[in-house]
């Protein structure tokens, strides 16, 4: 039985104006972690304006390494941030299984590598971080400036809070991580800057990649520090604020799109709180027959079997699971309506679908005509509003981002007012029997707290004074109008009646027949 190769593994140190460390820093590095790793080393140093780039080739050149070192040169320099993105995409492009972020100055003790790595090769984690905070008071024993030590106890804190991570610090510069999971990360689209770290660590907690920290020592010598302190730390809040906003479909950035695709979808049943899920179960008589358009994953088609006994017929584009559904249809909407057989149902649902649809007025026409015989059926409609109080501060602060969920979705075509839904409805036929704000979904946002409760009731009082400025979204319930063409239908019907009865009761003259 062959013996499995040993994983490869890329020591990538970046380095900028280090032409007096870096020969060090690559012979701290262990021989013994061999024993276990296929090792090489990669030097990239950032068009520096020493003698690094002749210093790193003397030591690849010199043999004072065990391993194999490849060094590059940036002709233009591409920042901390952009440097490691030049090393990440050079462990991905030739199949190495892990890269461990090593910096040119010394900074990080290349001797705790071993230590470091060995999660990763028992695939407890995605990334590995060397943390000088685990050790109490250890990175001040270690030299760290005392304003330092509070700037990253003050900014990790901040970022836990946000990102709601458990991290002892987001400022470590000593990382290794799993090939695989740089490659499930759009790391290509972060800064260039310092705050690069902070921005990569967001994508992994989004992505669910696990994330674990060893205690290392730290070390402070007479290196320079090439960050502004102030500058960096707005920077990182603000990502973390970002990503954050991201979460509650407040705010876009392609850079934090990078969830598994089972957690990303924007479908999600709202119970228990005001939405039109609540609404449109506590309209929907029990045993009534019900045809979901649009059902999504058919959540609320199970709700109303369950708790209502209702008959329920599900429409979908695409394949769903459907048991617990009475029937289910593939069927594009934006093909236009599918087949309604007259009387068939009492309750029509249309639960945040016309927003997703090319062309909602001509869809709304030919429902209102495939239920021209179904005069008594009522359609329930719920979408977004985009005139709320929070798409309109987005406008006022310059952001309009469409994003995975919310009122600005990505995949919705079409965006409503309550006055631009109810022109719709009544210029395709329709009446409105009853319109209701819906607040924020603030317990699916922020979970079911007191918090959550609290905006709820606050988002609800708010509605009471103008619906139009603090409901985020539009429910209404309406009645298909009689068109011209049944009008016209019902007409001749009736005058075949009419005529018959005058036939059968043997009268020729009308006026005759009026004063019987």
């Amino acid at each position: 039985m062959a013996d499995h190769p040993k994983p490869r593994v890329l020591v990538f140190i970046v380095a900028y104006n280090a032409e007096k460390t870096i020969s060090s820093v690559v012979r701290r590095i262990p021989a013994e972690i061999s024993d276990l790793y296929h090792v090489e080393v990669l030097i990239i140093d950032d068009a520096s304006q020493d003698a690094t780039f002749a210093c790193s080739l003397g030591v690849s050149k010199g043999g004072g390494s065990p391993f194999p070192i490849h060094v590059l040169f940036n002709p233009v320099n591409q920042g901390y941030g952009g440097n490691q993105k030049l090393g990440f995409q050079y462990a991905i492009e030739n199949g190495y299984d892990f890269v461990a972020l090593v910096h040119g100055d010394g900074q990080y003790a290349p001797e705790s590598l071993p230590m470091l790595i060995e999660p990763l090769r028992r695939g407890e984690a995605a990334a590995v971080f060397g943390s000088r905070m685990l050790t109490p008071m250890g990175a001040l024993r270690g030299g760290m400036p005392l304003y330092k030590f509070a700037g990253n106890k003050i900014l990790t804190w901040i970022e836990n809070r946000l990102l709601r991570a458990n991290l002892s610090e987001f400022h470590s510069g000593y990382r290794i991580y799993s090939v695989r999971a740089l490659q499930s990360i759009p790391f290509d689209r972060n800064t260039n800057g310092f705050h690069f770290d902070t921005e990569i660590i967001i994508q992994l907690l989004i992505a669910r990649q696990p994330i674990k920290e060893l205690p290392i020592p730290t070390y402070y010598g007479d290196e320079i520090c090439h960050v502004n302190g102030l500058r960096y730390a707005w920077n990182v809040v603000k990502v973390a604020l970002k990503a954050r906003l991201q979460e509650l479909s407040l705010f876009y950035d392609r850079r934090f799109d990078c969830a598994p695709a089972e957690t990303a979808s924007p479908y999600t049943l709202k119970l228990g709180y005001p939405s039109p899920h609540t609404l449109t179960l506590a309209r929907v008589p029990a045993g009534s027959r019900v045809l979901d358009l649009g059902c999504a994953g058919g959540y609320m088609g199970r709700v109303l079997k369950d708790q209502k006994q209702c008959f329920v017929s599900a429409v979908d584009v695409g394949e769903i699971n459907v048991r617990g559904l009475d029937e289910f249809q593939v069927h594009d909407l934006n093909l236009g309506v599918p087949y309604i057989p007259a009387n068939a149902f009492e309750k029509i649902l249309l639960l945040d679908v016309l927003e997703h649809l090319t062309r909602p007025e001509g869809f709304l026409e030919q429902l209102r005509d495939a239920l021209a015989l179904s005069p008594s059926t009522e359609v329930i409609i719920s979408t977004g509003n985009v005139a709320c109080l929070i798409t309109r501060l987005m406008l006022l602060l310059g952001q309009f981002n469409y994003g995975k969920r919310g009122i600005l979705d990505v995949t919705h075509t079409r965006l409503f007012t309550f006055a631009s839904l109810r022109r719709a409805l009544e210029q395709t036929g329709f009446a409105v029997l009853e319109t209701k704000g819906v607040p924020g979904p603030f317990p699916l946002a922020l979970g079911d707290n007191s918090v959550s409760r609290t905006l709820l009731a606050v988002n609800q009082f708010l509605m009471r004074f103008s619906r139009g400025l603090f409901a985020y979204q539009i429910f209404m319930r309406v009645k298909p109008q009689p068109s011209l063409k049944s009008l016209l239908q019902i007409s001749q019907e009736q005058s075949r009646i009419r005529a018959s009865l005058l036939e059968t009761a043997g009268v020729d003259d009308a006026s005759a027949f009026i004063s019987r």
